[in-house]
């Protein structure tokens, strides 16, 4: 397959929500628009497939029109050519999996559509489900057979809602880089919806942020995470954010009073309400009195609220004025002897605090 750019532009009002998002995914390409839930995500995919029909809007797949408000067109989803493959996946109990497949094909004789739904089962690597119905398979195998089916057609656009979320923690990683390869094989344009940023950062060429019905910004997940917009976006891609006032401090870096008598410093210009961002394996923990070591200028008397193990990682919160997420390795987690109540300090670089308006 190959494809055409996808541009979009939907305004509409959703309940309490003004969705108003303009986006363009080009073709062979896979934005992933990743927010918390209510954000509007969905929404964006569902004008597209013709499934919502927004106050004010456009979609257009290369030189096809398949809605304008202002000249009153708006195709059917059966004439959009989408491959959509839903959050629950959506597949036809009653039916076998060569028939789920086969479903959205509305040409050819039976042997045909049977045919190509088992050259895409087979792709998949699900071939083996071909006469099993859903219900006695895997998650993941679910997915693979839903994803046959969103290929089905030969899309010219692809529409990925929640594709990772019915899936346990051990398969989904793998799954995703499937994901990810269906998509970037396909030529078409993709536009993936997730709530997590992890995900988002696994299967999307670009991420654009959603909250509010509105993109707050797109790029890759390494520019979202080096240059966040604001906290929101920083918060979202998983830093620590404090919230604070900046002013000039010395050695030409920038104070930000975070609570009385606490200022942490950074290499970033700025003046007046800022959120503060630094990312929690950019900290590490000392017990008081140590030595200071390195050119780390942040040293923040705290005290541990929690203690959570994840794989080889320990996740710590502790209190410094404000709350404050530490990833260390389980080795200095037990050197420090952490438990809720320990006094530790704090310790990271002044160019590791990134700076954003409030």
């Amino acid at each position: 397959m190959s494809g055409a750019d996808l541009d979009i532009r939907t305004a509409t009002r959703l309940g309490t929500l003004d969705l108003d998002v303009a986006l363009r995914v080009p073709a062979g390409r896979c934005l992933v628009l990743a927010g918390p839930s209510g954000a509007g995500k969905t929404s964006v995919l569902r004008t597209v497939a013709g499934l919502l029909a927004p106050r004010e809007g456009t979609v257009r797949c290369g030189a096809e029109t398949w809605l304008d408000t202002r000249r009153g067109i708006s195709l059917p989803p059966e004439r959009r050519r989408c491959g959509y493959l839903f959050q629950r996946y959506a597949l036809f109990p009653h039916l076998r999996g060569w028939q789920n497949v086969a479903y959205p094909l509305r040409d050819g004789s039976r042997s045909e559509r049977r045919r190509r739904a088992l050259e895409l089962l087979e792709r998949f690597g699900v071939a083996h489900l071909a006469d099993v119905r859903p219900g006695t398979s895997s998650g993941g195998e679910s997915q693979r057979v839903a994803l046959a089916r969103s290929l089905a057609r030969d899309p010219l656009v692809l529409l990925l809602d929640e594709p990772l979320s019915a899936l346990d923690a051990r398969t989904r990683a793998a799954a995703g880089r499937e994901v990810k390869r269906i998509a970037a094989e396909s030529g078409v344009p993709t536009l993936v919806v997730t709530h997590a940023f992890e995900e988002a950062a696994l299967l999307g060429d670009e991420i654009a942020v959603v909250d509010g019905g509105r993109v707050l910004q797109r790029g890759t997940a390494s520019d979202l995470a080096a240059a966040p917009a604001n906290g929101f976006v920083a918060d979202f891609t998983g830093a620590v954010v404090l919230t604070g006032v900046a002013a000039p401090g010395p050695s030409g870096l920038t104070a930000v009073r975070i609570a009385d008598g606490i200022t942490i410093l950074s290499t970033e210009e700025a003046s007046g309400a800022v959120a503060a961002s630094v990312y929690p394996w950019e900290i590490e923990l000392a017990a008081p009195g140590g030595a200071a070591g390195g050119s780390a200028r942040n040293r923040l008397a705290a005290r541990v609220v929690s203690v959570a193990a994840i794989g080889n990682r320990v996740r710590v919160t502790v209190d410094v004025g404000q709350p404050l997420a530490v990833e260390v390795t389980a080795a200095s987690a037990r050197a420090l002897d952490l438990v809720p109540g320990t006094p530790v300090v704090a310790v990271w670089k002044a160019s590791a605090t990134r700076l954003t308006p409030t």
